[in-house]
Parts: C-alpha cells; structure tokens; sequence
C-alpha cells in the first residue's frame, strides 16, 4: 500500500532518513535534529509531504519524501523527488518502480506538472535507477551554498 505519511510512521522514517543518509552520503545525521524536521513534515508546519509504502501487514517497505514549487512558465506546481528510500529487504523487488508509479499517480491527480530530482553527477547507481524508471536528464544542474548555522 503507499500512503501519506502519518504521525505514527515518524520513528521509522527518522530512522529510514538515518540510513539513507550514512548510506549514500556517509554521513551520521544527528537524529534529534532529523526528528525534529520529519516531526515538521508530518505535522504540516512545513510544505512538504512524506509518503510511505507499506505491505499487506503495515510493515514499512520504504520512504519518499516530496516538495512543491510554483513554475510560472509550467504554470503549475512541479513536485521535486526530496529523498527515496527503501528498506534493504525490499530491494531489487521492484519496489522503487512500484513508489515512483504510485507517486507519479499521485502527483498527475493533484496537478503537479512535472516530478523532479536532482542527483550528484558522480553517483552512476543512481542515475541508473532512475532512468530505468523512465526519469529523463535535463539542463539543469544543483548549485548549492551551506551556510549552516551562521
């Protein structure tokens, strides 16, 4: 089943945002700052929407977590892909694909004109998934400035 996260899914997708991070980016998040930002998500203090899959059970499959922006000359919202993850179980069932049907369904019944993700140029195992979804590359590419906690 895939879903709109709830209150009740926080400590699997704080966990899910743990190991995706350590996972491919190396990095160990701290978990009181990410519960914090999944608690805003699934609160609603934030625009953005968290959407779990689940099996026949409830038992949590995987994670996607999406944002919105405005597109004047789309002249519709564009859903941008924040994070995918999927329990280490489930892969290479064809579970991704299945989250990125049920999310495109999902986006195209809201409106949104375009589903987006940015992924790191260097990361070939990403890039491959995607297009094997049918994502396709475009022209842009993701600057960023971090300035932390300046």
């Amino acid at each position: 089943m895939f879903r709109k996260a709830v209150l009740a899914d926080l400590d699997v997708i704080v966990a899910s945002n743990i190991a995706l991070a350590a996972e491919s980016e190396g990095l160990a998040l701290d978990r009181v700052v990410v519960e914090s930002g999944v608690r805003a998500v699934l609160s609603g203090a934030v625009s953005a929407t968290y959407f779990v899959m689940t099996d026949d059970q409830d038992f949590f499959i995987g994670q996607a977590m999406i944002t919105k922006e405005w597109s004047d000359w789309r002249n519709g919202d564009i859903w941008w892909l924040q994070s995918v993850y999927v329990a280490p179980a489930h892969r290479r069932r064809g579970v991704f694909r299945k989250m990125y049907a049920a999310l495109s369904n999902e986006a195209k019944r809201a409106g949104a004109r375009s589903l987006r993700l940015y992924v790191d140029s260097t990361n070939a195992k990403a890039q491959q998934a995607y297009a094997a979804v049918g994502m396709k590359t475009g022209h842009y590419l993701l600057y960023e400035a971090d300035w932390g906690n300046e």
